[in-house]
C-alpha cells in the first residue's frame, strides 16, 4: 500500500550545480536529475506540498510541484532556506563541492607560449548541514551520497557528520546506474538502519524511498493540516532511527 503523505511539506533540490569560471566554462557534474524530480512527482501524487529546487536540466516540472530554478550552489542554498519551515528536506542535487573564488568577467584565452591554467578553488555552501542545523529543523532530512568506492563508509560517515536522518547512497560510475542513467540502485542508511532499494527504475526507487520517509513521520503530522492548508511549525525530532 502507498503511503500518503496528505499535510507533509517537503522540500527536493535535485539536478547538478555548475559553478562559473567564465562566461563560457563552468565546473559542473554529470547529474541528470531525474531521481530528484521523480522524488517530487511521487511526493506529490501522494498529496504532499512539494517545493522542487532544481539544477540546471532538461526536465518538465512535475504536476502539482512548485519548481524553482537555480545554477550555482549558492543559489540552491539560498532557495531551499527561503524553502523552508518544511516536514521534510530530501536533498537529492549533486553540489559541486568546489567553485572558482572569482569567476572571470570575460572569457578566458590561451596563452600563447602555452603554459596552463590554475584555478583558485574554494569550497561551496555545505547546504545539507545547513538544514539540519536550521532552527526550525525538518522533521526528517534525507542525504544523497554518490560513491565511486567504500559506499558503506562514507555514506555513514556523512550520515553522522551532518546530522541527518537518512542518506540514499548510490554507486556512480558503473553502466545503468547513477548518473545520465534512468535506473539506480540505493542503499539508504539511519542510525542502526541499512535498507537496499533496487537495482530498479528511478520512479520506483522514489516511491521506495518515500515509504521509507513516511514510515517515520507521525500519522497525526501527516493529517495535522490547518483549515486555510497551510502547515503548523514542527519541532526539532529526536532523529531516532
Amino acid at each position: 500500500m502507498t503511503a500518503s503523505l496528505r499535510g507533509t511539506r517537503i522540500v527536493v533540490s535535485a539536478g547538478p550545480t555548475y559553478e562559473d569560471i567564465d562566461p563560457v566554462r563552468f565546473i559542473g557534474n554529470r547529474s541528470s536529475g531525474r531521481m530528484g524530480f521523480a522524488i517530487a512527482a511521487a511526493a506529490a501524487q501522494r498529496g504532499a506540498q512539494v517545493v522542487l529546487v532544481a539544477g540546471p536540466v532538461h526536465l518538465d516540472t512535475p504536476a502539482g510541484v512548485t519548481r524553482i530554478d537555480v545554477r550555482s550552489a549558492a543559489q540552491m542554498q539560498a532557495a531551499v532556506l527561503a524553502a523552508l519551515p518544511a516536514d521534510v528536506y530530501i536533498g537529492a542535487a549533486a553540489v559541486a563541492d568546489f567553485a572558482p573564488a572569482q569567476a572571470a568577467p570575460r572569457k578566458l584565452k590561451k596563452s600563447g607560449d602555452g603554459d596552463g591554467l590554475v584555478l583558485e578553488l574554494v569550497r561551496t555552501p555545505d547546504i545539507l548541514a545547513s538544514v539540519a542545523r536550521h532552527a526550525p529543523r525538518p522533521r526528517l532530512v534525507v542525504g544523497f551520497a554518490a560513491e565511486t568506492h567504500d559506499v558503506a563508509h562514507y555514506a555513514r560517515d556523512k550520515l553522522a557528520r551532518k546530522q541527518l536522518d537518512l542518506v540514499a547512497a548510490n554507486l556512480v560510475g558503473v553502466a545503468g546506474s547513477g548518473f545520465e542513467s534512468e535506473s539506480n540502485a540505493l542503499t539508504v542508511y539511519g542510525a542502526q538502519f541499512e535498507r537496499a532499494l533496487g537495482p530498479a527504475p528511478k520512479t520506483q526507487l522514489a516511491g521506495e524511498l518515500l515509504d521509507l520517509v513516511a514510515a517515520r513521520l507521525p500519522r497525526t503530522q501527516r493529517d495535522d493540516v490547518r483549515v486555510d492548508g497551510t502547515l503548523p511549525v514542527r519541532t526539532p525530532p529526536d532523529r531516532a532511527p
